[in-house]
């Protein structure tokens, strides 16, 4: 089976690094080596993306203590956690699901991504991976946990069509978000994006702009909406464990007048529905910004 689809390949050529991506590309497996499974051990804190049952996509963090994610076999990684009830994709995830799933480690500036299928058990998860493959530390924003209180009460979410000013205050705050995508079978994938605070622009209460900086050249996320622009993003609130979940349609744009400092392209992503969630059980310190941001 080949590692990419054709909307990466496309994306992979536009950019002319088709020869790295290929390169690159040796390390996705379906299964999960030993190295994978001793740091999906020590995390408390994965994001996962899928769609709802209108197929719309969304990213919600799970978090727990160490162990609560871990590989069961070389093909099998076990979530001790679902979706809250007030989460998007609570209902999806009670049900056998396609899902992307990104481990990430502030702290050390690690992450690793796996994409599969998801089926729920005893109150969490079990993923059957078909990628497995790790990303480099790149524009990872480095923060320590300051608190975990698994006792911590759900708040209701609140809905909405689009950013209210406090919400816009915050998206154009974040050093850090995570974007769902999906390959026009409905393959999804997760990832991370990080920059400077202001990276992630808001051009209206519906609508943002955030840049493509130079990663693997891998281009999972922009061969994905390249072929399926329907997209959602996840913005954590680190200090208070509160979140944003954005879901909608993303664009690639290739106008230079567009590309921020050291952007490849820009991403322009239309808003459908907005849910806050307040609160939360991991709750983080102050960032650290990465060295290689632009």
């Amino acid at each position: 089976m080949e590692p990419f689809h054709a909307g990466e390949v496309a994306i992979q050529r536009r950019m002319g690094q088709a020869h790295i991506a290929e390169r690159v590309g040796r390390m996705i497996r379906p299964e999960i080596p030993a190295v994978a499974a001793g740091f999906l051990a020590e995390q408390r804190m994965v994001v996962i993306a899928a769609a709802d049952a209108t197929g719309r996509l969304w990213a919600s963090e799970l978090v727990g203590p160490p162990g609560f994610v871990h590989a069961v076999d070389d093909r099998t990684i076990a979530v001790g956690a679902r979706p809250a009830a007030a989460d998007p994709l609570h209902e999806t995830l009670t049900h056998q699901a396609g899902i992307g799933m990104i481990a990430l480690q502030p702290q050390r500036r690690r992450r690793m991504r796996v994409n599969g299928t998801s089926t729920p058990e005893d109150g969490g998860l079990r993923i059957v991976t078909d990628q497995v493959y790790s990303n480099c530390p790149k524009y990872i924003s480095r923060r320590d946990i300051e608190s975990y209180t698994p006792q911590a009460a759900a708040q209701a979410a609140r809905r909405s069509g689009g950013l209210d000013r406090d919400q816009q205050a915050a998206v154009a705050a974040a050093d850090t978000f995570f974007v769902a995508t999906a390959d026009a079978d409905g393959h999804v994938d997760a990832s991370h994006r990080g920059g400077n605070p202001g990276f992630l622009q808001v051009l209206s209460s519906t609508r943002l702009r955030w840049p493509d900086y130079r990663g693997n050249s891998m281009f999972m996320t922009l061969g994905n909406i390249e072929v399926n622009p329907r997209c959602g993003i996840l913005i954590p609130d680190w200090a208070t464990g509160a979140a944003l979940q954005l879901t909608g349609t993303a664009e690639l744009v290739w106008a230079p007048e567009t590309f921020a400092t050291g952007a490849q392209c820009s991403l322009d992503f239309t808003i459908e529905e907005v849910v806050e969630r307040r609160g939360g059980a991991l709750r983080w310190g102050a960032a650290e910004l990465s060295p290689v941001n632009p």
